[in-house]
């Protein structure tokens, strides 16, 4: 004989289910942010008159919930991020930031008690790279964060999407530079060596310095239909440091990162306003509204505590403080 527990369990199917998510919480607030976390996808994006560009991504899907509802439906966020997905390998979508944005407007659609959703992206990418002096081929890993936020208004959301980056680079103190020097200049005079001489010897050779690796961040948030070059943004970073690194230095290379290092001291103030100083060049035909987020963080050699500093503004506060400067 059948079992009539079984038998009474077959009959119910899961249309037959109530669904829960629907149904209305004891605790009625509104929630921020619901979503999931850490969706890993490998994404190629398409680059015109390159190689396609492969991130290792990790994506973080939230939409806000009324207070009437017990939850949102997650399983929805999944197959967004497929659909979206699937648009990209074909070509569809260009920008890492677009996909973002993408995915934002069409959690709105699959969400329709939602008014607002956000896409966040973290991912690494291999850029190839070529040693200064040697052009010995080598690889260098950059972090990547994407974002966009859709609020719902009427047909037609309004976007905001980012890009931005994480570099890695080498500072060198200017402080202790100058210290170095007057000891130098000191230990010169005392062999006799004139002043003109030791002047011209400490142009051609700087003097020593404690370094720093540095950690420069650059995000810029803009409207949904305004264009942000992701490889302009990392040679900003790049630039705003002592010097580039290299995943492998042969001895030339080596000479040449410490000598252009050391004739480039920068504290960690520096490289920020390094940093807004070139955004207000590079990216001249942005609107004022744009954002501006600057992040500088050197790993000290000689101290157990980190350097940092950070800046965030618009466009149009930066353009307004480096007026004349430019």
């Amino acid at each position: 004989m059948v079992n009539e527990k079984t038998e009474t369990s077959r009959a119910i199917s899961s249309q037959d289910l109530p669904d829960v998510q629907a149904t209305c919480p004891s605790i009625r607030i509104n929630l921020t942010r619901v979503g999931v976390k850490n969706v890993k996808k490998l994404i190629e994006v398409a680059r015109q008159g390159k190689r396609p560009v492969i991130f290792i991504s990790n994506f973080y899907v939230f939409v806000d919930l009324p207070k009437s509802l017990k939850g949102a439906n997650l399983s929805r966020n999944f197959e967004v991020i497929d659909e979206v997905l699937q648009e990209a390998i074909e070509g569809q979508v260009q920008e890492v930031e677009k996909l973002c944005s993408q995915v934002a407007r069409k959690l709105l659609d699959h969400h329709e008690y939602a008014d607002r959703t956000e896409v966040l992206m973290n991912s690494q990418f291999m850029v190839k790279r070529e040693t200064p002096v040697s052009r010995t081929s080598c690889h260098e890993v950059v972090n990547v964060h994407a974002r966009a936020v859709a609020v719902r208004n009427n047909t037609n959301p309004y976007v905001r999407k980012s890009i931005g980056a994480e570099v890695t680079g080498m500072t060198a103190c200017p402080c202790a530079q100058n210290i170095m020097k007057d000891h130098a200049i000191g230990v010169l005079r005392g062999l006799g060596v004139e002043d003109s001489k030791i002047e011209r010897f400490l142009n051609d050779v700087p003097m020593a310095s404690h370094n720093q690796r540095g950690r420069g961040f650059l995000c810029i948030e803009t409207d949904d239909i305004d264009h942000v070059s992701l490889e302009r943004i990392i040679k900003i970073l790049k630039n705003s440091m002592s010097a580039r690194i290299y995943e492998l230095l042969k001895r030339g290379d080596e000479s040449f990162v410490v000598l252009e290092a050391h004739k480039n001291p920068r504290f960690v103030e520096d490289c920020v306003r390094e940093i807004a100083k070139m955004v207000v060049q590079e990216f001249s035909y942005l609107p004022g509204d744009a954002i501006i987020t600057i992040k500088q963080t050197n790993e000290e050699s000689i101290h157990q505590h980190d350097a940092y500093a950070e800046r965030k503004a618009t466009l149009a506060e930066l353009r307004s403080e480096l007026k004349g400067e430019l």
